[in-house]
This record gives structure tokens, C-alpha cells and sequence, in this order.
């Protein structure tokens, strides 16, 4: 079933007949057909036993056998005008939706959910659609039956995923506001961990990244925003040592990356040239848990033992360079300074017998003045590279790349254990990295012909995201790194 099979759900609600006109007591529209004949997915209006109330019931069709995978709650049919539905159940319904595609997260507390009105919104559409198969989506996943599930879920996976659905849900980010888009994108991604847990070997694939359904990106003047939201168990596993417990499994499992990428820039035109200044606002990423601190406890290893931030990668590229002229980083190569010292001392030891024996001992000590995070920038064509990594602060070594030894693993004054709760940690007390502009602000820049001036201009900004597991207070020889990708298109005007 291709995207454009797929139903106007809003459409079909607006043009619902009056209950007067009604053969029997419900009528149903197909939302979504399996890639055979059987089974398929209605959603069915229905009058409520014994009430004058109406609901929507979300139905499967199996051999003619109707599983009820989701109602909605009931609603009284207009009785002034010959539409079946009033003005408030339109946005009623709406907010029905997101309350339940919420609580399929670990958070069960009713959140408080405030929608301007849209009535006059030309993209309510759009919205509305995208949000009931966001929830069909999920309601597959944990209501239907084993055999159900497998039929439906890689065709609405490729539907959340079309251009049209993606163009609805940055609309729908913004309409939801950061705090209530966290906690939508925690109950996807709770749903999606659970799906690809159950099976794993199968269809990981379809949900390995870069895939859109895990990140968004916004253009606004003088700002790009990059938000990007992936399950741990949808990162490609890049290096493992020994095999984790049951318990630490878990706790592995029920994490996601969340992380913020934020762009300020700056078109200022010259005599000869345009010049595109783009500089770091702030970087941000965070590795949250999908479950609740009591599942944590009893079927996890802790709250502390989770991947944390070990490389950050960005690429910044015109899509079209034909008008770029050059392209100039802000940073030099570091060149580290380097205190060498030189310890001399004499031995003089006699000898009872007959001779004196001198010992003569030299040596040099080096101290080096390491920070655990480093940053460069560097060039590839046209595309402005910046890369953080996390060093260790034993050996040196980049962390994302290597693994710490047998007696690192064991040993508790080492700086990956505890490493919440240490004044050197190289992380906020949550686990997550913050860098921001007063440290990280350097600026990249493009020199674009003068001909651009009136055009809107596309950057490709694509990243990778490393996730590494040492342990923290569990005694445990396990650990792996992980790497997430994600790729997304901004607009500059060049004014």
C-alpha cells in the first residue's frame, strides 16, 4: 500500500451524513490494506449502546472476524445543522489523539495539551491525518494480535516517512511546543524499541538510520534547528567486547538519544561577494530513558548504567555550489603546549670492602594539559566538517574508537565510573553534553557569487551521533559503542 493509497481521514470525517441518513447503526472507512487481501483496518463511527452518543472505533478485519483495537471517547452529534459533527469535535477529537498516542509513553500523567485554534488553518488537513496514523501506528503495535502486526506495520512506517507526512509533522512539532514534542517523540520511540525488540533480527533494518521519521529541522531568519530523537536499539552497533546480562541489556535497550542541533546565520553582502556566516549556538545531546525509574529498578541494572556521548560529527554543505566561491573554517589545528622537566639525582652507596659506588639516576617528566572534549574543523569541498570527541582521560585515546582495559573495566577509581556524580565529569550530572557558543561558537563561512542575492539557498546538514557503553557502577566486562545518522535540509534566504 503506497503513501498516496492512504485515506483523508479529515475529509471523510467533515462529510459524514446526519444520523438521519444512516442504513445502520455505524459506518466505516478502510485506513489501511496489508500487502495481501487480508487483513485490512477500518475506523468505524459508531452509536454508543444505550446513549445518543457517537465514537470512533478503530477496527481489524480479519476473516470477518472485527477485533476493536482503539475507541475514542464519545461525543454528541449535531443536532443544529445537517453536519453530524459540530464545530468543537473536530478539535476534541484532535487532542483525543494526542492524549493517547502520550500515554502510550512511560509518562501516564494526563499532560496538560493547549491547541490554538485551527479552523482557519489551511494546513488542519495535513495535522490531523498525520496524527491519527501516528496513533494507528502505535495502537498496531501494542493492541492488535502478533500475525495483525507484522501486516501493517512497514506500510504505515512508509507512510509516517513521505514527504507529505514529514511536511505535516514539522507543523505539528511546532503547533505541540519542545516540552509535549519530547514527550511525543518518547512514546514513538518507546513503541518503535519494543517493535524491533520483539523482532530484532528482522526488521531492525527498518528502522536503521538515516531515517526520517527520528529527526526534524527548521529554518527561521537567522537560525537552523535540528532536533533529532532515535531509540538505541536503532543505531548501528560499531564495536562490542562480551555480551551483556539480562538486566543491563534492558537497561541498555530503553534509552534514546535526544539532541539539538542550533545554527545561527548571517548573510552579509560585500562589494564583490556574499559572505553566508554560519556559527555553533548550541549543541546538545542527551541519552534519555524510555521506561519509568520503578521498571528501571526492577528489571534494569540501574538508572546509571546507559550510553553516554562519546563523538559528535557534523557536515554543513550547499546543495547547490555553482555560486560558492570558496569556504573558510574558523579554528586552526590545536597546537598543544607541552611542559617537559628534567629530574637529575646522585646515589652514593659504600661498599664495606674496598670500594666506593656511586650511583648515578636522570630522568624527565612531561605534563600535558589535556581536556577530555576536543574540537576541530576541517574542509571537504564545498562541506564544513566539525567534529567533537571524547578522549580518555587515562591514555588519551579517542573513546568512540577504543575499548578500556581488563583492569579499567574492574577498577573503581577509573573516570568512567561514577561518572555522573564526579566534579570531572566530562558530562552535565544527566549524562548529556552541552556545547555552546562562549567555548564552541567558531564560525564557518562561504564566499557565494553576488547573483544569489533574492534566492533562497538549501544546506544539507547532515551529523553522526557516537553512543558508548563502559560501565559505570556495574562490575561487568561489557562495552560498545553505537553511531546514529541523520540528514536534514534548511533554507537561507540571501537577502
Amino acid at each position: 500500500m503506497s503513501s498516496s493509497s492512504f485515506p483523508d481521514v479529515f475529509c471523510w470525517i467533515q462529510n459524514l451524513p446526519p444520523i438521519s441518513e444512516w442504513e445502520t447503526n455505524s459506518i466505516s472507512l478502510n485506513i489501511c490494506s496489508s500487502t495481501t487481501s487480508q487483513p485490512f483496518l477500518n475506523l468505524t463511527i459508531s452509536k454508543t449502546h444505550e446513549s445518543s452518543k457517537l465514537s470512533f472505533i478503530i477496527v481489524a478485519d480479519f476473516n470477518n472476524i472485527h477485533i476493536h483495537l482503539w475507541t475514542s471517547k464519545p461525543f454528541k452529534p449535531n443536532s443544529k445543522t445537517i453536519n453530524l459533527l459540530d464545530q468543537e469535535t473536530i478539535p476534541n477529537l484532535f487532542v483525543n489523539f494526542i492524549q493517547d498516542i502520550l500515554h502510550y509513553g512511560s509518562n501516564k500523567n494526563n499532560p496538560f495539551i493547549r491547541i490554538p485554534k485551527l479552523d482557519s488553518d489551511p494546513n488542519l488537513p495535513n495535522i490531523f491525518n498525520l496524527t491519527f496514523f501516528t496513533l494507528l501506528f502505535l495502537v498496531c503495535i501494542y493492541e492488535s494480535p502478533r500475525d495483525l502486526r507484522d501486516a501493517f506495520i512497514g506500510v504505515l512506517k512508509d507512510h509516517l516517512t513521505s514527504f507529505q507526512s514529514r511536511q505535516a509533522s514539522k507543523l505539528l512539532m511546532k503547533l505541540l511546543g519542545s516540552n509535549l514534542q519530547e514527550q511525543w517523540m518518547r512514546s514513538m520511540n518507546l513503541g518503535i524499541t519494543n517493535w524491533v525488540g520483539e523482532l530484532e533480527e528482522q526488521y531492525q533494518n527498518m528502522f536503521r538510520t538515516p531515517c526520517s521519521l527520528l529527526s526534524y529541522a527548521f529554518s527561521t531568519f537567522g537560525m537552523w534547528k535540528v532536533q533529532v530523537y532515535c531509540p538505541a536499539i536503532c543505531m548501528d552497533v560499531e564495536k562490542s567486547e562480551s555480551h551483556p546480562r539480562e538486566r543491563l541489556q534492558f537497561s541498555l535497550k530503553y534509552h534514546q538519544v535526544e539532541s539539538v542541533f542550533q545554527f545561527n546565520y548571517k548573510a552579509d553582502v560585500k562589494e564583490e561577494w556574499v559572505e553566508i556566516m554560519v556559527n555553533v549556538d548550541n549543541i546538545r545531546c542527551d541519552v534519555t530513558k524510555l521506561v519509568n525509574d520503578s521498571l528501571v529498578k526492577e528489571r534494569g541494572a540501574g538508572a546509571g548504567e546507559k550510553h553516554f556521548p562519546s563523538r559528535i560529527s557534523l557536515q554543513l554543505t550547499p546543495t547547490r555550489q555553482d555560486q560558492v566561491v570558496s569556504l573558510s573554517v574558523g579554528k586552526s589545528t590545536d597546537n598543544p603546549k607541552k611542559e617537559i622537566g628534567s629530574d637529575k639525582g646522585i646515589e652514593a652507596s659504600i661498599e664495606p670492602s674496598t670500594h666506593i659506588g656511586l650511583k648515578v639516576s636522570s630522568g624527565e617528566s612531561t605534563t600535558v594539559s589535556l581536556k577530555p572534549w576536543k574540537f576541530e574543523q576541517s574542509v571537504y569541498g564545498y562541506s564544513a566538517n566539525m567534529n567533537w570527541f571524547l578522549h580518555d582521560s587515562m591514555d588519551g585515546k579517542e573513546v568512540f574508537s577504543s575499548k578500556p582495559s581488563k583492569c579499567a573495566l574492574i577498577n573503581p577509581k577509573s573516570w568512567f565510573k561514577n561518572r555522573y556524580s564526579s566534579a570531572y565529569r566530562p558530562f552535565t550530572r544527566q549524562g548529556g553534553v552541552i556545547f555552546a557558543g562562549d567555548e564552541y561558537g567558531e564560525r564557518v563561512w562561504w564566499k557565494v557569487d553576488k547573483s544569489a542575492i533574492g534566492k533562497t539557498m538549501e544546506w544539507e546538514i547532515r551529523g553522526w551521533i557516537w553512543l558508548t557503553y563502559w560501565p559505570n557502577k556495574r562490575v561487568t566486562l561489557y562495552n560498545e559503542t553505537r553511531r546514529l545518522e541523520f540528514r536534514e535540509i534548511v533554507n537561507l534566504d540571501v537577502a
